[in-house]
């Protein structure tokens, strides 16, 4: 018997696709919106027979998002981009589509709309990112009122854009620059996927939580246990700030940037639980996989053997 049908934005990233396995064993109906279901089809591995729908919209299409969203009860937000290209703004994907979405979900009455915004946001006043983010916040608040926020440090696994290039680099490089060592505390995404379900399964509404793992890293020894995991001894030397600069200005020529000059004043900011909200342990809600051991199971891919480098 299903429970309750859930509309997820965002749905083929790595976040989604562990929503979609967890919730859908539970007898949830799942609407997994995307830009290009032939690109998608994979998601419909991650369901059982009838509890999967892929939607391919257009997500500026104010019309077609109504339709969709009135025959759901729960509605879950987690697109969003970590530099802004031609088409996709920081102000347009983090401010104004969730603002439509969270005036559409009180319009239509479901029952819960679950945004995913970052850690730390309200604190960075020198960064687009962060401040499109922030705004996202107070607009869906301002909207609707059975919005949760959920405020994530890093969030890693195979599947990332954070380890995995990193990892690629490492393999690459002997000498490493630093541009800054603020603190992380790093969420696997299958632990943020069960928060999520956790609050879905209790309808837990009108919240901002702070989602951190179960440790606390500064960003050497992050890039520390990644070179390790790989088998690879890197010096890491820190960089000024002039010659950072220069870096992340070349490389936003490329077509994906290693570094951008927004994300260079991210990190001059910790991104570690603040105090100032609950977290997903005040709900009883677990977050425990641990960062080095979860790099082991995918970093092999990296080392010299590749997966023949497997015990």
């Amino acid at each position: 018997m299903i429970k309750k049908k859930v509309l997820i934005f965002g749905a083929s990233g790595q976040i989604g696709r562990n929503i979609i396995r967890k919730i859908t064993l539970k007898n949830y109906k799942v609407t997994a919106v995307t830009r290009n279901a032939h690109k998608s089809i994979f998601l419909k591995t991650q369901a059982p027979l009838g509890y999967l729908d892929i939607i391919e919209e257009n997500i500026f299409d104010e019309k077609a998002l109504e339709k969709l969203i009135e025959k759901h009860d729960v509605c879950i937000n987690l697109i969003g981009i970590l530099y802004e290209k031609k088409n996709n703004s920081f102000q347009n994907i983090h401010v104004n589509l969730p603002s439509v979405i969270s005036k559409l979900c009180k319009k239509n009455k479901i029952d819960q709309f679950i945004h995913l915004s970052a850690l730390g946001v309200e604190n960075v006043k020198d960064s687009k990112y962060a401040q499109s983010k922030f705004d996202g916040e107070t607009i869906v608040q301002k909207n609707f009122e059975n919005t949760t926020i959920l405020k994530p440090s890093i969030v890693y696994s195979q599947d990332d854009n954070f380890s995995t290039r990193f990892l690629s680099l490492l393999s690459l490089f002997p000498i490493f620059p630093l541009f800054e060592n603020p603190k992380f505390s790093p969420i696997h995404c299958k632990d943020l996927a069960e928060i999520i379900v956790g609050l879905i399964d209790r309808n837990i509404c009108s919240e901002i939580i702070e989602c951190t793992g179960p440790q606390i890293l500064y960003f050497k020894e992050i890039l520390q246990i990644l070179s390790k995991s790989i088998n690879k001894k890197r010096l890491f030397i820190s960089v000024p700030n002039q010659l950072a600069k220069i870096f992340a200005i070349t490389s936003e020529i490329l077509p994906t940037p290693l570094i951008t000059l927004d994300q260079l004043r991210l990190l001059k900011y910790n991104n570690i639980a603040s105090g100032n909200y609950k977290t997903q342990n005040d709900y009883g809600l677990k977050a425990d996989l641990k960062f080095e051991n979860e790099i082991k199971k995918y970093s092999y891919m990296w080392t010299e053997r590749g997966q023949y480098s497997r015990n």
